[in-house]
């Protein structure tokens, strides 16, 4: 830089300074002089000179709004976590916006499955309508630009990722029915459709059941209107609930508005809803469906399980099914029922309990005497490790002296040679 500096000095010293500056432009340091056209009455009358003013260019495609998608995570000081579709002020390249993202994760294959709040601990995709900004660039998120909350201000930080106008994010939907009519492994039913026609377009589509069990749409039934024929792996009960997983797709607000904090004392962007709530006293409306309540279920009782008797002939012993007949009363009694011993069987029995009890002593001393010796042993043995690991101890130590003075002479032998050198 400095040599090209130089190369142009010399180039254009006799040269006159407009002649210069328009082969080779403004250089740093000039003061220049710009009008600006098209600029609203509310920035002059509202003007600060202790405010600067930063002017920057964009290239030609930057001035066209579009759908933008960035990798978000929500900031860890930020002590709330950010709710779908509400209003963000977001701070992209050169400007400042207010805009509506939608918040989404992407699976496995591919999907864009829309999330109704960010993460805690993970980043996710922002979904939003903006200005068209290069890949790569940073964005910083706030909810208001009002210096009177206590709580953090940066609510999020990301990076933009690519620009598409085709994006699909989608949300889960269950189509819920409930059993008409069921045979061995088919049934029929009814309350998930509302027309035959939107049957044809689900068929073929995988089923299940509460229960676990899965099934395949087939064709639609006359009566009622908009049931259908299912078939199922094992024959389902009629409390059964069927469903089946659907995605729809979701809606991208087309919402921009620039920040114009010169042109006025206080702006104001879009409030969130439960400011709006906050500001009017209103309450958050609590609908039936959405609370959250325990779930009883009454434990369903099958009948036994039955085998014919033409087919236990055939099946092998351990397969067959075993039917133990419990003891009754009498023989419980004639179990317990009092013994009377000879003299000589009396004699018998007292030796052998006197055997015995011999033995059990014997066993317990030798017991006592063998988790002695081991306890000893297991002192010696400490006592060995003790003084080996001493011995380790003091061998590595000298080795290390050994490594150390061998590593200051060589140290020695170097600073000898660079000051000869």
């Amino acid at each position: 830089m400095n040599e090209q500096a130089e190369l142009n000095r010399e180039a254009f010293e006799d040269v006159g300074e407009e002649a210069r500056v328009q082969l080779e432009g403004y250089r740093p340091g000039l003061y220049v002089r710009m009008e600006i056209s098209g600029v609203p009455c509310e920035f002059v009358e509202h003007f600060c000179p202790s405010t600067p003013l930063v002017i920057g260019g964009i290239m030609s495609g930057e001035d066209r709004l579009g759908f933008i998608q960035a990798r978000l995570k929500k900031h860890r000081w930020h002590k709330r976590i950010l709710k779908n579709r509400d209003p963000l002020i977001l701070s992209l390249g050169w400007r400042r916006f207010q805009t509506m993202p939608l918040y989404s994760v992407q699976d496995h294959n591919g999907r864009n499955r829309l999330v109704k709040y960010t993460p805690e601990h993970m980043h996710c995709t922002a979904t939003f309508y903006g200005p068209i900004t290069p890949q790569g660039s940073g964005l910083l998120a706030v909810q208001t630009l009002s210096n009177n909350t206590s709580n953090f201000g940066i609510s999020a930080t990301g990076v933009v990722l690519n620009l598409d106008k085709s994006i699909d994010i989608v949300k889960k939907l269950k189509l819920v029915g409930y059993p008409a009519k069921v045979f061995k492994n088919t049934a029929f039913i009814k309350g998930m459709f509302h027309s035959p026609l939107e049957v044809a377009k689900f068929e073929g589509a995988a089923i299940r059941t509460v229960s676990g069990i899965r099934g395949q749409i087939k064709k639609a039934i006359r009566n009622p209107e908009g049931a259908f024929r299912a078939t199922f792996e094992d024959k389902i009960r009629m409390s059964d609930i069927a469903f089946v997983r659907t995605w729809y797709p979701v809606d991208l607000p087309h919402y921009y508005n620039p920040v114009t904090s010169l042109l006025g004392d206080t702006w104001r962007g879009m409030r969130t809803v439960g400011q709006i709530r906050h500001n009017t006293g209103q309450k958050v409306i609590h609908e039936r469906d959405s609370r959250y309540s325990s779930v009883v279920r009454v434990a369903k009782r099958f009948q036994p399980f039955h085998v014919p008797a033409s087919l236990q002939k055939q099946l092998p012993f351990k397969s067959k099914p075993k039917d133990w007949v419990e003891r009754s009363k009498k023989t419980a009694i004639l179990r317990k029922r009092a013994v009377v011993r000879e003299p000589h069987e009396r004699k018998a029995a007292a030796l052998m309990d006197r055997l015995h009890t011999a033995h059990k002593d014997r066993v317990a001393k030798r017991r006592a005497m063998m988790k002695k010796r081991i306890e000893d042993h297991k002192k010696g043995q400490a006592v060995v490790e003790k003084k080996k690991a001493a011995h380790t101890r003091d061998i590595r130590k000298r080795y290390y002296q050994m490594l150390g003075k061998v590593e200051k002479r060589k140290q020695q032998q170097r600073t000898r040679a660079n000051r000869q050198d």
